[in-house]
């Protein structure tokens, strides 16, 4: 009993905590024996184990799921909604004429210039050209394209580095990749922040990473926002050691400087390749050689392709140009411990279900159902038919908190559990909504929050309004514990507005959802633009007029200012989300982030097992 105590406690499977073994036990080499033998019966049990897990869950990949047969969501569109539907269409178009500027100047990357200088005198890929030499197909899932644009140290096209999600021999891996024609590959605090992201998303859904290094180093009048704090610069080298104690494979390719702080990616990531003349290693460059020594020395000579790989190695394949780099990165990926599921072999079978999931409804109606403000918000039943499987829906609490829908359905194959505002978030509707995401915790099923809040928080000019404001505040703080605290994934688009504590109770960034969207239609503001006067103190009847014109010009000024940064497109500058996306492209992009989300149990081994200790 006392040995049992001593393992449970010290976990050292059967040795002895000094603390605990009174002063005149010792250690016999019998015991010793016994110990060792019970630790190599207790190791053969835990295979075992690991084993019969494994057969289970190969088993339950030939298993097929539950048949469901949820009723269809009947949403036609209503001549008494034509005139909302089409003012909705209208503001739609002037946000996708928006989003296609701002994707072509993206799309651009620093100008004819950076692309002349990167391409013909340092004789280098460019970024998306990297991209379709490394991943299976261009068909991959870009995170924050926006970012960097708007900032108040001017335009930083996709922050100076591509991030997302694509596909390596058919497994989802994230890349991070730096583009070299923006200010050179310098890193700006808006750069530092997308990467910081990006590892995120590769911690939060266990996938593999990759990183294009094509860097600079930082930008230095900008450096008090680039090295000092938590979740800046270091924070980069923090994430590469968990990610690999969570035995998240990383993998870096070196294409380019990797300058300063920089050099640390390639010598962290589990393995790297480098390519010959262009990629290079150090701390300091030539310049600070020669500032410090005197001497002269190239930059193939201190820390390039052949040095790092026959003499420092710390770059373990060398490439001779960048096509092999990224066939020798394609090869590691295909040694990671996956078991991907088998295809199916009847295509035509694959085909003619694919075709009945389609929902009955065009995706191209969404353009109408993306509210151009509050007031011209349409059922959120319709939008719902217009992503899910067959348009069906097996709503939960019909009856009950009705300005907050709940609800099953699949999107492609894939069961979800649906949160989506149809109107204010009232204390029945967030007592529901709590109820519905323990639910799908418990059933391990993934979450998709539809996120449209009210414009400003709900008055109170009476003792009753009183009452029922303090209800609701209780309810909704139930629901945001419950979300905090949901263990299975969550997805959140907002279709609409987000503002205010709502937008807390419905899974908004700080509750850290595994990807949020926007539509470009969206916004995200503490109150909706029109509604300022709800933070400014009311007016009194003793106030005299000229107060009260200052007042009132107060308010227009904080109104135009919530106009202008409550936009989608400048949320996703500041990387306050994952990007924006066509309303018709949603059923796509959540498809995709439902597979990325399942990938993780395919991995074979995802706990480190200790070996036991040898004492000599």
């Amino acid at each position: 009993m006392f040995r049992c105590a001593t393992r449970s406690v010290c976990g050292g499977r059967g040795r002895v905590c000094p603390a605990w073994a009174p002063p005149s036990y010792t250690q016999s080499s019998s015991w010793m024996l016994r110990n060792t033998t019970e630790e190599r019966h207790h190791r053969l049990a835990e295979q075992r184990l690991r084993c019969s897990v494994r057969c289970m869950s190969s088993a339950a990949k030939r298993r097929k799921p539950l048949p469901s047969a949820f009723p269809v969501l009947e949403s036609p569109l209503q001549p008494i909604h034509q005139h909302v539907y089409e003012a909705n269409v209208r503001n739609s178009d002037a946000c996708h004429k928006k989003f296609v500027e701002l994707s072509e100047k993206v799309m651009k990357g620093g100008g004819e210039s950076g692309i002349a200088r990167h391409t013909k005198r340092n004789r280098k890929l460019l970024v998306r050209d990297r991209l379709r030499l490394l991943l299976d197909d261009e068909d991959f899932l870009e995170l924050s394209p926006f970012a960097g644009l708007g900032l108040p140290y001017g335009d930083v096209p996709s922050a100076g580095c591509l991030t997302g999600i694509g596909r390596i021999f058919g497994l989802w891996c994230v890349f991070i990749a730096n583009d070299a024609t923006v200010k050179g590959g310098t890193a700006y605090p808006i750069t530092v922040k997308k990467q910081l992201r990006a590892q995120e998303v590769a911690i939060q859904n266990r996938l593999p990473c990759v990183y294009l290094v094509d860097s600079g180093g930082a930008f230095l009048p900008l450096q008090s926002e680039i090295f000092p704090d938590k979740n800046q610069g270091g924070r980069t080298f923090y994430n590469e050691a968990i990610m690999s104690a969570m035995k998240i494979p990383q993998v870096s390719v070196v294409c380019g400087s990797c300058t300063a702080g920089g050099a640390y990616i390639p010598t962290m990531a589990e393995e790297a390749v480098m390519v010959h003349r262009i990629g290079t290693i150090f701390l300091g460059g030539p310049p600070l050689v020669k500032a410090a020594t005197g001497e002269e020395v190239s930059p193939e000579d201190l820390g390039g392709a052949r040095l790092h790989a026959e003499v420092s190695g710390c770059v373990d394949h060398f490439a001779w140009e960048e096509k092999e780099a990224y066939d020798y990165t394609r090869n590691i990926i295909s040694t990671l411990n996956f078991q991907l599921p088998e295809e199916e072999e009847d295509e035509e079978m694959t085909k003619r279900r694919r075709a009945e999931e389609e929902p009955l409804h065009s995706s191209e109606q969404l353009l109408g159902l993306a509210p151009r403000s509050y007031n011209h918000s349409l059922d959120v039943k319709m939008v719902i038919s217009r992503l899910t499987d067959g348009s069906r829906f097996q709503e939960f609490k019909a009856r009950f908190g009705t300005t907050l829908i709940t609800g099953f359905a699949k999107i492609h194959g894939n069961l979800v559990g649906i949160v989506a505002n149809n109107g204010e978030l009232s204390n029945q509707a967030a007592l529901k909504g709590s109820h519905f995401v323990q639910l799908c915790d418990q059933r391990d099923v993934p979450l998709l929050f539809l996120q449209n809040t009210a414009p400003t928080a709900a008055p109170t000019l009476s003792v009753t309004q009183a009452e029922m404001n303090s209800n609701r505040l209780k309810a909704q703080g139930s629901m945001m514990s419950a979300v905090a605290c949901a263990s299975v994934p969550k997805i959140t688009v907002v279709i609409g507005g987000c503002h205010g504590a709502d937008s807390y109770a419905m899974c908004g960034r700080a509750f850290e959802p595994n990807f949020l969207f926007l539509w470009p239609n969206a916004r995200v503001s503490m109150v909706a633009p029109g509604h300022s006067g709800s933070l400014l103190p009311p007016d009194s009847e003793q106030e005299e007029e000229q107060k009260k014109k200052k007042k009132m010009q107060e308010e227009d000024d904080l109104n135009r200012r919530l106009e202008e940064e409550s936009s989608a497109f400048f949320s996703s500058g500041r990387l306050w989300d994952d990007g924006v996306i066509k309303p018709q492209d949603t059923r796509k992009v959540l498809r995709d982030c439902l597979d990325i989300i399942t990938q993780q149990q395919y991995q074979l081994s995802t706990e480190k097992v200790r070996p036991p200790l040898l004492r000599i």
